[in-house]
């Protein structure tokens, strides 16, 4: 009996210790309650609890998402579309999340759906479909507003799908397919204009490269012909200088000697007149006086 008694003593003492004696991980946090007020907060680590006296309530810091469902809203121009989205949020303040709400995460879905109502309904369709980022942060900023006061922080807001109405949705991928149509053809009539500006630039350089070498063509050859000119006069120039200086060593006689010679050659062509130069008499004297000599 007193063995049954032992462990039934050691079962309690052992429950009562589990009772007291708490290890809160890293991520999360105990609020205490003594006899219905709060204390505050405990943990990480060993904690040390009064068994019937302190209550404990767990709270986990780490970031949690809250998937809203699709949602039906009316947007600014009366057009209605279904917008389901997350919500990010962590706690900051563990006793305010205990204490200021009941389910912060219940309350957090149920401000996310009207609030969504409140924003898609100041903003037309087509904003609302192509400015997802602004809707995002007006949500953040609004749901961040009213969780701020149960000590949770709403870090972000995403909006996974927007659908449109069918009709809307139709409306959209012919207008997609209008605005496919017109950019081919924008991009085929650029493509042409800018192959006929290459046709043209090309055509034009051809022009400008073949006008060049003409000019550079004639250019040369009127260089060559100058330089060829000049060549000549030199040549001329030193043939007569060279004639200058071989007649000025000729005496007067070689100089009739040269002269008969010619005058014979003239004699013997078949012409029937002669012409006698008027120098001839002077050219003859020297002879004449030559004979002279002779015959004393």
């Amino acid at each position: 009996m007193d063995f049954v008694m032992l462990i039934v003593v050691a079962i309690i003492a052992l429950w009562l210790l589990s009772k007291a004696i708490k290890i809160v991980p890293e991520y999360q946090r105990i609020v205490v309650l003594r006899l219905g007020k709060s204390i505050g907060t405990r943990g990480p680590g060993f904690v040390l609890l009064i068994p019937f006296i302190d209550k404990a309530i767990w709270t986990d810091l780490r970031e949690m998402v809250i998937d809203v469902p699709s949602q039906t809203c009316i947007t600014k121009d009366n057009a209605p579309v279904a917008i389901d989205f997350l919500i990010y949020m962590k706690i900051i303040d563990p006793e305010m999340s205990v204490i200021q709400v009941q389910s912060f995460r219940l309350a957090a879905q149920g401000i996310a759906t009207t609030t969504l109502r409140a924003v898609v309904g100041d903003i037309v369709l087509d904003d609302v479909l192509s400015k997802r980022e602004h809707i995002n942060e007006t949500l953040r900023v609004k749901l961040d507003e009213v969780t701020g006061r149960w000590g949770v922080k709403v870090t972000a807001v995403e909006i996974r799908e927007i659908l449109p109405p069918r009709e809307i949705q139709e409306a959209m991928s012919r207008q997609m397919s209008a605005e496919r149509d017109r950019r081919a053809l924008v991009t085929e009539a650029t493509g042409k204009r800018e192959a006929a500006i290459t046709v043209a630039e090309g055509e034009k350089q051809a022009s400008i490269l073949k006008a060049e070498g003409a000019r550079q063509a004639t250019i040369l050859q009127a260089e060559g012909e100058r330089q060829a000119t000049i060549l000549k006069a030199e040549g001329y120039a030193l043939a007569l200088e060279k004639v200058f200086q071989i007649a000025r060593t000729l005496d007067s006689k070689t100089m009739s000697l040269q002269y008969l010679e010619t005058l014979k050659s003239m004699g013997a062509s078949p012409a029937t007149k002669f012409i006698f130069p008027m120098e001839l008499l002077n050219l003859v004297k020297p002879f004449i006086g030559h004979t002279d000599k002779a015959s004393e």
